[in-house]
This record gives structure tokens, sequence and C-alpha cells, in this order.
């Protein structure tokens, strides 16, 4: 199997991975990557199955190739990963399986497993898909990542992560929902080594309040700061004020006119 990984690479200094959602691309972390290139080299992979990277059979071969990623980049473990969304789910699961690999940790839009009526979302927006394309889901897709008001105000945004959901492959897509569906690491969440910051968006509806508490809840080092009038992608929907909260968990000054 090709275990390569498509990279946008920037900036210099300590290592910085973002890693982007199930409903978006690589694109997402645009309006946070300048601030964030001028103090880290900040690595932004496609996960697999996304853009040029080829699929994986499931979420602990991910997170596998994301640690032979992180170890190309940081082999003295000092690496920092932010996920967000899917890509919160590939960290978590990273950093349990290969937790001496991580220095700190940002799950943005994340927990340890989804409610039943998360579950059953997933089930059926995957049973959606495969029976009418992509096309029958990214209206839904869309009013789980965006409140209606944010999309209101940005149309033209709005326009380009349909373009972008709609060019991804269908069947990677609803493997992933399959399994977020059934996931499980609220035992697991545990061997988190690293300190962790949680964020969520108090407006998310893809990955709520309750679920970021629990999981906060079950790591050794974990806290919890909540975006109000946020929904599901902090770094298109609140760059700043996401830039602020990992500003001050990493202790790294950004510089104020880049955000």
């Amino acid at each position: 199997m090709n275990n390569k990984l498509n990279l946008y690479v920037a900036g210099n200094g300590r290592p910085l991975l973002l890693l982007h959602s199930l409903l978006s691309d690589r694109e997402s972390f645009d309006r946070i990557m300048p601030a964030l290139s001028a103090n880290y080299r900040v690595v932004v992979p496609d996960l697999p199955g996304f853009g040029a990277s080829p699929a994986s059979t499931g979420l602990p071969e991910t997170a596998d190739r994301i640690a032979g990623l992180i170890d190309a980049f940081a082999s003295d473990g000092e690496a920092i990963v932010l996920g967000n969304g899917f890509g919160a789910f590939v960290a978590l699961q990273t950093a349990i399986r290969h937790p001496a690999l991580l220095l700190r940790l940002v799950l943005v839009g994340c927990g340890a497993r989804f409610s039943d009526q998360g579950r059953e979302a997933f089930r059926k927006m995957a049973a959606a898909a495969r029976a009418g394309g992509l096309e029958a889901v990214v209206e839904t897709a869309m009013n789980r990542l965006f409140a209606p008001k944010f999309q209101a105000d940005n149309p033209d945004l709005m326009e380009d992560r349909r373009k972008a959901f709609l060019l991804m492959d269908l069947e990677v897509f609803c493997n992933a929902c399959s399994t977020l569906a059934e996931l499980d690491l609220s035992t697991e969440a545990a061997k988190v080594a690293a300190p962790t910051l949680v964020v969520v968006g108090d407006a998310d509806q893809a990955t709520p309040l309750p679920m970021a508490r629990d999981l906060v809840e079950r790591l050794p080092d974990g806290q919890l700061r909540v975006l109000k009038g946020c929904a599901h992608v902090p770094p298109l929907q609140a760059p700043d004020r996401l830039l602020a909260l990992v500003d001050e968990f990493l202790g790294c000054s950004v510089p104020a006119a880049l955000k």
C-alpha cells in the first residue's frame, strides 16, 4: 500500500500539524495558516483518502500514518498536533496509539464518543450518500459545519466549501461516517500523555459541548475552552479567537498583524 501523504508545509520552528475535518479539506485552515507559520513549521496533510493522499483501511491505520508523518518532522517528540472534527478524532487516536510523539494536542470539535443521536446522524448521511451521491447530503453536511447566519453572511466561502465537499471520494466519506458511528475512545482517552486543549463552539451541532466536556473529564491533562456563537469549524468561523486560544495554550506569541 502507498502510505505517502500529500503535504503543504510553511514556516519554520517547532512542527505543528493541522488535520482537517471529514466534511472539508486542508483549505479550511487558510485563515489561520499565516499566523501559525510565523512561529511554527506548519504541516498540513491531505488526510488519507482526501486530495492526493491514498486511502487507509480505518482510523487506527490513519493514526499510524499520521504518527509516521510526525516522526519524519519531529522524531524528538516535540510536535504539536491540532485537529478539527474528523481530524481531531485522528489526532486523538494518534495520541492514544503513540503517546510519546506529541508535545501538545489541540482538539477542535471532538469527543471520546458520539451520542446515540449523533451515531444515527452519521448512519443516515452514509445511507443517503450511497443512495444519491454526495449531492444528496451536501446541504446536510454544510448545516452540520456552519451556523445559518454564518452561511448567509459568507456566500462565497460557502460555495467554495460545497465544491470542496463534492470532490470527496464517496466511499471514503461513507466509510468515515461508519467509523465515527461506531467509535468509542472513552476508555482509551486516559492513555493520552500530552497536555490537551479541547475547543468547542457552543453552536456546534456535529460535536456538541457535552461531548467536549465528557472528553476533558477522561483526559489525564485536558482543559476546555468554549467559543460563543461558533459552530464546528472555528478555523474558518472564528480564526482570531481560535488563534488566541492556541497562543495561550502553547505560550507562543502570534504577531497581531497576522490576526
